[in-house]
């Protein structure tokens, strides 16, 4: 399997780390605008082959997306942060720009490639890639979910005093602080509803940890996280190229499942070979559908400023 990583920053580079660790991928190219960038980090990267034992070939490239041909999946990390006197709107127009010219660049040599987003506002870029390249609905899919629920997790984890390995949950809805809709009612330590060992109180200051996870991050390191983020999207490489048909909650493109039409939202889905195999409906309660409605309509109005 060949994979394409377009922006080799500090997610970009820690997914390429993940995917090449991790063994199933024959090549990982990774693509920056920056002279000399990727092509730096992907030496470093492979300086470890020998030290972590992977065989995967690891390539940087500047804006050359001719060796990205015939990628199997493509990741897109590239895009700018909101900076100080930044409106949402310039950052939307800015990112909206690379997003649709990376994809552009990607379907011309690997026209039959499975696009990841991860580039921000997410949701929104995801929806504009659908739009932008027509590609089938199977083959977009936004990373949000998979990392927001690895973040709950991590909190249940937090919380019970457990390893991370017992925990099940996950996280539906917009990838942002007020969209996300943590599901603490179906989370379970070992099969058994977490609700079990935690009290209302401790579980929603879980829900709200969750929903700042990135915010919280940010705040700690002066800048976005990126190991979480890049094993979020490995994860699911990981998944598509072993056709594992693993369920991740992630940015899909809805056509009527719960209530929603011509818009990408976190939602479980099954992950194999063809991309989105399958949008799973999980059975909401009234206090959910009214939050995941909510969450619908702040992404449309982002959606609205394209």
């Amino acid at each position: 399997m060949k994979v394409t990583v377009v922006g080799a920053g500090a997610v970009g580079a820690s997914c390429a780390e993940y995917i090449a660790i991790k063994n199933f991928a024959s090549e990982v190219v990774l693509v920056d605008i920056k002279e000399g960038f990727a092509e730096g980090k992907a030496m470093d990267l492979m300086q470890t082959a020998s030290l972590n034992g992977f065989d995967t070939k690891i390539t940087g490239v500047t804006n050359d997306y001719s060796k990205s041909a015939d990628s199997d999946v493509a990741v897109i990390t590239s895009g700018i942060p909101r900076k100080p006197g930044m409106t949402r709107e310039e950052l939307i127009s800015t990112n909206a720009g690379i997003v649709k010219s990376v994809a552009e660049n990607l379907i011309k040599h690997s026209p039959n490639v499975i696009v990841i987003v991860v580039s921000n506002p997410m949701d929104t870029m995801t929806y504009l890639t659908h739009k932008a390249t027509g590609l089938p609905k199977n083959r977009i899919i936004g990373m949000g979910g998979a990392l927001d629920s690895a973040r709950f997790k991590y909190r249940l984890s937090e919380a019970l005093g457990c390893p991370a390995s017992d925990v099940d949950g996950m996280v539906i809805g917009g990838h942002s602080d007020t969209g996300m809709i943590p599901l603490t009612r179906l989370a379970t330590r070992n099969s058994v509803p977490v609700s079990k060992f935690l009290d209302n109180d401790k579980l929603e200051y879980v829900k709200e940890e969750t929903k700042v996870g990135g915010a919280t991050l940010t705040k700690l390191l002066g800048t976005s996280a990126w190991y979480a983020p890049g094993a979020a999207v490995s994860a699911m490489v990981q998944a598509i190229a072993l056709d594992s048909k693993k369920m991740f909650p992630c940015s899909v493109f809805l056509e009527g499942q719960y209530g929603l039409k011509d818009i990408c939202i976190g939602a479980p889905a099954i992950i194999g070979r063809n991309g989105v195999e399958e949008i799973v409906e999980i059975e909401l309660d009234d206090a959910e559908k009214s939050k995941l409605t909510e969450s619908a309509d702040a992404v449309r109005k982002t959606n609205d400023l394209l």
